[in-house]
């Protein structure tokens, strides 16, 4: 299949990457994946036993007039530990390579099927303008909602997208499902679409 390349010659796509069925289910684990993986998940409390001081019972058990305690840690006294401390964890789930290709080959024929999918020569910029990006991805999509994957890091490209809200630019490393399902077109060089049809081979 051929995909044709604004400002080039077309592009011959291979039917094993780009002409997948949409599965639904398999992108959707991808996505959950992704996501997950870039929880934090840092927040931490200290529970009774792990705050400081309270070694000391504050006072005898009977005798005093006042209810019993056994530690001014507890968690029901003011600067005492919490009852269900929150705790460090890892919210990363487990995916495997074969399927998260699997999931990256359907998104894209999914975006090739729909004409949401715009292959360039190239795409630089002379200088980090934000209203000249504006008008050349007007341009090339047809709209705001883009996102630029190219092959090496353009600090004009980037610069020029950062105040755009609906605007995102990615090098061929960071590309991810996540980015490429959340935009309405995708615009991507020729040279990169290349080397991700040789990855997902």
């Amino acid at each position: 299949m051929e995909l044709n390349v604004i400002n080039g010659s077309a592009l011959d796509l291979s039917e094993t990457v780009f002409a997948k069925d949409f599965n639904e289910a398999l992108i959707h684990q991808a996505v959950v994946t992704y996501m997950a993986g870039g929880r934090a998940g840092t927040k931490a409390n200290k529970s009774r036993s792990e705050v400081r001081g309270g070694g000391i019972k504050p006072w005898r058990q009977k005798g005093t007039g006042r209810a019993r305690a056994g530690t001014i840690r507890s968690p029901i006294w003011r600067s005492g530990g919490v009852t269900f401390a929150a705790k460090t964890r890892d919210y990363s789930k487990k995916l495997n390579k074969k399927m998260y290709k699997g999931a990256m080959r359907s998104i894209l024929s999914e975006l090739v099927r729909s004409d949401r999918l715009i292959a360039v020569e190239e795409f630089t910029m002379d200088a980090p303008k934000t209203k000249e990006l504006l008008i050349k991805v007007n341009e090339l999509a047809g709209a705001q909602d883009v996102l630029i994957v190219t092959e090496e890091a353009n600090d004009n490209v980037a610069l020029s997208a950062r105040n755009l809200y609906r605007c995102e630019v990615l090098t061929l490393s960071k590309l991810n499902p996540v980015s490429l399902v959340a935009h309405e077109k995708v615009i991507v060089t020729k040279a990169t679409l290349e080397k991700i049809q040789e990855w997902l081979s």
